[in-house]
């Protein structure tokens, strides 16, 4: 099925170790093929970095592969659990679905995927990310690696978020010289707080990242349930309403907003904001969800050693002007969708799986204290490669 290994054995023309550097033994660039599937439940991303696990040396190709009504309902169905029928058969589509988004890709060295996460409870059950990193390998003939949290988890950290490595090598590729955010906003929103004057990413004070709060995944439901539409686009609908200030402060008061970082949260956490706002009128209900989103990110922010330069937005939000206005106000520096600097919005999360997979199968570390609160550095996930007599 998914993400604990002991669950299933693996397929005897696949060989499994978990954080050596058992696919590649050179520190020459590789061209990495990385794969996401967000809290969104939209469809998979998938991307190609060029990289030697330290820095990016460019971007390849990319592409998407949309999920169907049918098969966002199967996922939607299995989210929150941790094992029966409908974690099975989110597996099985997962795993399925990245199959085909993954094989138009060619000349790859190395893949990173991530699978889905179904359940997130760091500091409880754990968490766990769907899909059959075994049966990728095997089906795609190229390495895969996989079950990048389940280490930091059980070494007391947070799990999530895990692209701020990946941020910190990015603003290195811009050349950035002050310290800056990048913001996250898909299903729950993250941020991360890189200091680029460090030479490496887990050197104490060169990154601080944690969730801000529930992003897009509370509007997405919300229209889908009351509208039947999957999201706000444009954010048309929260353009006609006003935020009811009551309910953004209940929101607020959560303890979740009162924790240190770094913390991160499971994209049903706040499935009571729904009934926060369930006596509005649809217009005012999306409205303020979507400042409840931007008033988490105002909280992480107080959270910065240093004020940012910018904020540069990535994910599905930073394509919600509405949202985007409400974070410009509420935020002291400049809010800026990544396109501006050259990166792509819609491609981060599954580039920097493509780069933490190179990390992992050399060895080398993906998370610290400061971006997930784990003990220790931690280069989590399994590499399974296909056996050289199968390549043959």
């Amino acid at each position: 099925m998914g993400v604990t290994p002991t669950h299933k054995a693996a397929p005897k023309s696949v060989e499994q170790e978990r954080c050596v550097g058992l696919t590649i033994k050179t520190n020459k660039a590789v061209r990495a093929l990385g794969a996401m599937s967000g809290t969104s439940l939209d469809g998979v991303d998938a991307a190609v970095v060029e990289t030697d696990g330290h820095r990016i040396f460019g971007f390849g190709e990319s592409g998407y592969r949309a999920y169907s009504e049918d098969e966002r309902a199967q996922l939607r169905a299995a989210l929150g659990q941790w094992h029966g029928p409908q974690v099975e058969a989110a597996a099985e589509l997962i795993t399925r679905a990245h199959a085909e988004a993954l094989s138009e890709f060619e000349a790859v060295d190395l893949i990173g995927f991530h699978g889905q996460t179904l359940a997130h409870e760091p500091r409880g059950r754990g968490t766990l990310q769907v899909g059959d990193g075994f049966g990728l390998a095997q089906a795609l003939g190229q390495p895969v690696v996989w079950d990048f949290r389940s280490d930091d988890v059980a070494m007391g950290g947070e799990g999530a978020p895990l692209a701020p490595f990946f941020h910190f090598a990015c603003a290195k590729w811009i050349e950035a010289e002050e310290p800056l955010c990048f913001l996250n906003l898909g299903g729950v929103g993250n941020l991360t707080y890189v200091d680029p004057s460090f030479d490496r990413p887990e050197a104490p004070g060169a990154l601080l990242a944690f969730d801000t709060g529930p992003a897009n995944a509370p509007v997405d439901d919300l229209m889908q349930a009351r509208l039947g539409l999957p999201m706000d686009r444009d954010g048309a609908v929260a353009r006609g309403g006003t935020v009811e200030t009551g309910a953004l402060e209940l929101f607020l008061a959560e303890p979740f907003f009162a924790r240190m970082p770094p913390k991160s949260l499971d994209r049903n956490d706040f499935a009571e904001m729904i009934g926060l706002v369930q006596e509005l009128s649809d217009s005012d209900a999306v409205a303020t969800l979507t400042g409840m989103c931007a008033a988490g990110v105002a909280q992480g922010m107080e959270h910065c050693p240093k004020p940012p330069s910018r904020v540069l937005v990535t994910g599905g939000g930073r394509r919600n002007p509405v949202l985007m206005e409400m974070l410009r106000v509420s935020l002291d520096c400049p809010v800026e969708p990544v396109e501006t600097v050259g990166l792509d919005g819609d491609m981060l999360e599954a580039q920097a799986f493509a780069y933490l997979a190179v990390r992992v199968a050399r060895g080398l570390p993906t998370s610290c204290p400061g971006t997930t609160g784990v003990q220790a550095l931690v280069g989590g996930g399994i590499v399974s490669a296909v056996s050289m007599d199968r390549a043959s």
